[in-house]
């Protein structure tokens, strides 16, 4: 079996065959949708291989997070979407005989230590911040996990949407390691390619909020304007309603009829000044899911991902596993109450920030909202901050929100532009926290970390230095 990422494919075996060898595993996971969904596969892999297990989410591996489950009478723990940024913790737990850990992750590992089973696309020359997903790397596990007359092709669906969730498409397309994956997901039947619009909510939203809401690509007269999204409508040869005169969504047209409201869109923003680069990302690759029910958020893999984060970012982890484990009753029921709250709290927060704006330093800006932002979706707002009238461009975005331990969780987002300049967040995450006891890692391009109370404006000089030096301006004068 070659697998789906053959750089992969031998250390993939030899990670599958220690978990084997386990009596019973504890499978401990991240909270985000790339976290659930590769905790969903893993312990999808682990129950078809007749491997007994345990599942634990964990919001951040720190020290305490790795105590707690060294506590647990678990000999062998697997790891998914974290353990490699903190290899150096997990490594002395190992040596103290503690635990063997199996590590499922794509984040940058810390520097200086290693372990046996240790999966990370980093480790094989792949980046992780945009060929592979922690749920690619738990893919690449459960396909080398599958028993003799099994196939867990079918798991490529929730790898798909873990790289989604990861903002792995962010350039249009999963590329890499991921379209390796994709084409498992086209072979097995679970997942569809194809070309069509690239504006979030297809399945669900009807054309008028689908076109309001549509603010990756900004069009005057349309984008957060309802009166105008209706009345662009209106005007189409497209019937956007239904008998009922309900507003139909966009599955609910034919082919013929997207391509018309589609080039009558693009058609809009070029005369309204958007430049062609945005337009270019108005229609671009899709994927959606098979076998999910049409016109429902598990069908498109965008909207997939969105609603897992919207279940154990809301301390309800048990509700994402389950959808992700083919739950379509309760489960769902409850994820689809969260996803209405995250919709609400991403909205109240953004507006947060742009009503108290951002602190700009010489290499970085930031804001800190304190208990205004839930600290599990800070990160998100951060994201949501960027390229609107809320940041500055150029420079990444450091976001603090205060935890219920006490603590301080630092959220950051950059840019691929400043990752090619040389901007590495997970180094300066990483580098800042521990300079003031704290500890963090992630992406080079979007990196968190917890800090002590009191601690971030400290914090804040060593990160600006930090980005500073990355990206050439060590000097300090902003240039």
């Amino acid at each position: 079996m070659d697998g789906p990422v053959p750089e992969l494919t031998e250390h993939a075996a030899a990670c599958a065959a220690r978990l084997r060898d386990a009596d019973r595993v504890l499978l401990a996971s991240h909270i985000d949708a790339d976290g659930l969904t590769s905790a969903g596969i893993a312990s999808t892999a682990l129950e078809r291989a007749d491997i007994p297990f345990e599942t634990v989410f964990c919001r951040q591996l720190d020290e305490a997070a790795v105590a707690d489950i060294a506590a647990t009478d678990y000999d062998t723990v697997l790891f998914t979407d974290f353990g490699s940024g903190q290899l150096d913790i997990v490594a002395e737990r190992e040596a103290a005989g503690d635990f063997h850990p199996v590590i499922a992750d794509h984040h940058q590992p810390a520097e200086g230590v290693e372990t046996d089973h240790h999966l990370n696309p980093l480790r094989f020359g792949l980046n992780g911040a945009s060929e592979l997903s922690g749920a690619g790397a738990a893919y690449v596990l459960a396909r080398a996990l599958e028993p003799d007359a099994g196939d867990n092709r079918d798991l490529a669906a929730l790898a798909v949407v873990g790289a989604v969730g990861d903002m792995q498409d962010t350039n249009g397309e999963l590329r890499g390691a991921n379209a390796g994956i994709v084409d498992e997901g086209v072979a097995a039947g679970v997942v569809e390619e194809g070309t069509d619009l690239r504006i979030y909510g297809r399945q669900t939203r009807a054309l008028p909020k689908l076109l309001q809401y549509a603010t990756d690509v900004r069009i005057p007269g349309i984008s957060n304007n309802e009166a105008g999204a209706i009345e662009f409508l209106t005007e189409l040869d497209v019937p956007c309603r239904d008998d009922d005169g309900e507003w139909k969504r966009w599955v609910d047209l034919t082919g013929g009829e997207r391509q018309t409201l589609a080039s009558a869109l693009i058609r809009r923003a070029i005369a309204s000044g958007v430049p062609a680069a945005r337009i270019d990302d108005l229609v671009g690759t899709t994927y959606v899911l098979s076998r999910e029910q049409e016109g429902t958020e598990l069908r498109d893999v965008s909207e997939f991902s969105t609603l897992l984060n919207a279940t154990a970012r809301y301390d309800r982890a048990d509700v994402g596993l389950a959808v992700c484990l083919g739950e379509r009753d309760a489960a769902l029921d409850r994820a689809r109450r969260l996803l209405r709250n995250h919709r609400k709290n991403l909205s109240n927060g953004l507006q947060w920030v742009k009503e108290h704006g951002v602190r700009v330093e010489d290499n970085l800006q930031w804001f800190d909202a304190g208990d205004e932002i839930r600290e599990t979706i800070v990160g998100i707002v951060a994201g949501m901050a960027v390229g609107t009238d809320a940041t500055r461009s150029g420079i990444p975005v450091l976001a603090f929100a205060d935890t219920e331990e006490g603590e301080v969780k630092v959220s950051s987002r950059g840019s691929y532009v400043m990752v090619r300049d040389g901007l590495d967040l997970s180094a300066v995450m990483r580098e800042a926290s521990r300079s003031v006891g704290g500890d963090g890692g992630g992406h080079d391009v979007a990196a968190g970390a917890t800090i002590p109370k009191g601690k971030v404006e400290a914090f804040i000089a060593e990160a600006d230095r930090i980005v500073g030096e990355q990206l050439g301006d060590a000097d300090g004068d902003g240039d």
